[in-house]
Formats: C-alpha cells, sequence, structure tokens
C-alpha cells in the first residue's frame, strides 16, 4: 500500500507532455483543478476524462502507475461516497430502518467520487512527467515576481520540491522499517486504535531518525557544492515558451470553456 503511492514519482520520458515548459504544467494543473470544481455535471465530466485519457496517452504513462495512484485513497473514496449517500435528503430509492439512500445522496457520491479521482490523477501526471530539477525551475520562476515583497522565491521552490522529491524515499524507508519490525514481532494491524497507535512508536523513531540523518546528508552534500542559495545561481537549460506549450494551453482552455457552458446549460 506504501509504495502505491505515485506522487512525487517521476518517470523518464520524451513525450509532448514530458517536453512541456514545467511552468506551463504547473498552471494548467491548477486550471485542471478549478475546472473539476467549477463543472457540476456529469456532462462536464466526460470531457474531463478524455483530456484526462488524451493527456496520459500522449504522455506514455502506463495505466498500472495510475491504478496505484487511486489505490491508497481507496477508503477516502469509500467514506466520502457512503457519507454522500446516506446523508444527502432527496427521495429516497432504499430504506431499511434507520438506513436511508436517497437518488440526490447517490448522484452526489458518484460526482465526488469522480472529482477525488481525477484530483489524484491530475497532480500524479504533474510529478510523473516533471523531474525534480525541472519542477524547482519552474516554481521558482513562477514566484519570482513575489521577490519583490521579499519572498525567497529560491529557497521556497527548493524547499517544496525537495519535500516533494523525498515523498517516495520516505514511504520506501517506512516499508522497509515496518517489515523489519513485523519480522521481530511487531503487529501493526489488530488491537483498537490505542493500541496501534502505540504499536506505531517502534516505526515512528527509527524513521525519524532515518529522516534526520537524511536531511543532515542533504545539507553537507549540498554546503561541499558551495550551494549558497539562488543568487548569482545560472542554469544549463534556459525556460522558454515554445509552440507546443501554446498549443496546450490552447486545448486547456477550450476545456474550460466548454466546463463552463456544461455549467450554464
Amino acid at each position: 500500500m506504501i509504495k502505491d503511492i505515485t506522487i512525487g514519482q517521476y518517470l523518464p520520458g520524451d513525450s509532448f507532455v514530458h517536453k512541456l515548459d514545467p511552468r506551463v504544467k504547473i498552471l494548467l494543473s491548477f486550471v485542471f483543478i478549478v475546472v473539476l470544481f467549477i463543472v457540476n455535471n456529469y456532462r462536464g465530466y466526460i470531457f474531463i476524462a478524455l483530456y484526462t485519457l488524451a493527456v496520459i496517452l500522449i504522455a506514455k504513462i502506463p495505466f498500472k502507475y495510475i491504478f496505484k495512484g487511486i489505490k491508497p485513497i481507496l477508503w477516502i473514496i469509500v467514506f466520502t461516497a457512503v457519507l454522500n449517500a446516506f446523508l444527502t435528503p432527496g427521495t429516497p430509492i432504499f430504506q431499511k430502518g434507520p438506513i436511508t439512500i436517497t437518488d440526490r445522496g447517490v448522484y452526489l457520491a458518484v460526482f465526488m467520487v469522480l472529482r477525488l479521482i481525477f484530483l489524484i490523477i491530475g497532480t500524479s501526471i504533474l510529478t510523473l512527467t516533471t523531474s525534480p530539477i525541472a519542477l524547482t525551475d519552474g516554481i521558482e520562476r513562477l514566484l519570482n515576481p513575489f521577490k519583490r515583497v521579499g519572498l525567497p522565491a529560491h529557497e521556497l521552490a527548493m524547499m517544496m520540491t525537495i519535500a516533494l522529491r523525498f515523498i517516495p524515499t520516505l514511504l520506501d524507508e517506512t516499508d522497509k522499517i515496518m517489515k523489519a519490525q513485523m519480522a521481530r514481532g511487531a503487529d501493526f494491524e489488530s488491537g483498537n486504535i490505542v493500541k496501534r497507535a502505540k504499536n506505531l512508536v517502534p516505526l515512528l523513531v527509527p524513521l525519524f531518525i532515518s529522516s534526520f540523518r537524511r536531511a543532515d546528508d542533504l545539507a553537507m552534500a549540498m554546503e561541499a557544492r558551495c550551494y549558497r542559495g539562488g543568487e548569482g545561481r545560472t542554469r544549463l537549460k534556459q525556460l522558454k515558451i515554445e509552440k507546443r506549450d501554446i498549443t496546450a494551453v490552447v486545448i486547456t482552455t477550450l476545456l474550460v470553456v466548454i466546463s463552463i457552458l456544461s455549467r450554464r446549460f
């Protein structure tokens, strides 16, 4: 389950999506998330599904990575669906004792499930097709205008990217420690919530120690390479907006227009 989380992972590739400017991909990801909350009917989600499927196919991302990204949040999806199905007022379609399922509840349950699934897929595509270095450059360039008000754009972008980059590493470390503790007789699954929380102590302590050790090693490596922040730093690859970036923006703009029209009509 822990290794199924795909946010933070990067799949090297040479596709149209991989070659897009990281600034464009970050902005389009935010636009995609906004569109998910604009759409309020199933017709709009048909276009979102087609757009998402096209991006996955163009980026040549194996569908197993998409399914792996959804698997860890299945319990959240089920909980959201059940909550909406049973607690939304409307015309009852099933009733047995205190349990009542309404037509409006089923409608909202399916609607919220689709929204969560597309939200995870959209954010996963961003990290799967953008290298950590490109992601750092994109975030920094987008935050550059805020330097005038004293925002440390480079340092903030570096921290965000390092945190995102180390998600898979920490998850892998957690899995190794958990298996090692289970081999020594630790039980992380049985008992009530309080007992499970106590059983996590043998897992959390070595995980925190390992995390601090990795952070210290990273800091020493950056100092050994004379890293002093963003002032005066140059880049081997300069970010430039090209025709493919404009094409991606136009296509996503069409998706936004269609979503707004589907909401009105």
